[in-house]
């Protein structure tokens, strides 16, 4: 009888986010305030800059002008991401200690020994670098963990600008990026 009682409870909401969302449903499941209200998500793409919920429900895009204020700002924030991944990788190779080189003989094609060498290094880990570097991360997470909802509200908007903003950064920070070359590789 009590699930018969629950099933009556149950309602149809509509939440006209874009043209792509008809309905969903609405369980009360007994809280005493009306249940929770289900919020619709866009599951396919589409270009639209009214009622766009961006990250939060107070935070909703009504006008060409908002929409192009958000792009721009979700540009910025996939450079920057960009640039963090970079930077980091900077900071990590500036503050490598513990150098090491291991070498190893390796028989070459004509029967002579060659002395393979691998470079190793390390970090301390109670240092203002790996705290540095501790803090950077968590940034950086975050701010990927951003810009993935926001490519989730399907707003081809906001997506171009995510993607965009990834190109712009990897191009203006990936030439400083470590390259590492191994001279023992014969598939050029």
């Amino acid at each position: 009888m009590a699930h018969m009682d629950h099933m009556n409870h149950s309602a149809m909401a509509t939440d006209h986010v874009h043209p792509s969302i008809s309905t969903t449903t609405v369980h009360n499941h007994g809280g005493g305030d009306g249940g929770h209200a289900g919020h619709s998500m866009a599951m396919t793409f589409y270009f639209g800059y009214q009622n766009v919920e961006l990250l939060f429900a107070q935070l909703v895009i009504n006008s060409p002008g908002e929409m192009f204020g958000a792009c721009v700002g979700v540009f910025l924030l996939a450079v920057l991401y960009e640039g963090l991944k970079i930077g980091r990788e900077i900071l990590l190779r500036r503050s490598q200690v513990n150098v090491r080189y291991n070498s190893m003989p390796l028989p070459g094609a004509d029967g002579t020994m060659l002395m393979e060498t691998h470079k190793t290094v390390g970090q301390r880990m109670l240092s203002p670098a790996h705290f540095l570097q501790t803090v950077l991360h968590v940034v950086q997470v975050v701010v990927s963990y951003v810009l993935m909802l926001v490519f989730m509200t399907y707003n081809a908007y906001l997506c171009i600008a995510v993607a965009a903003g990834a190109g712009m950064g990897y191009f203006l920070f990936s030439w400083q990026k470590a390259v590492v070359v191994d001279i023992t590789e014969h598939c050029h």
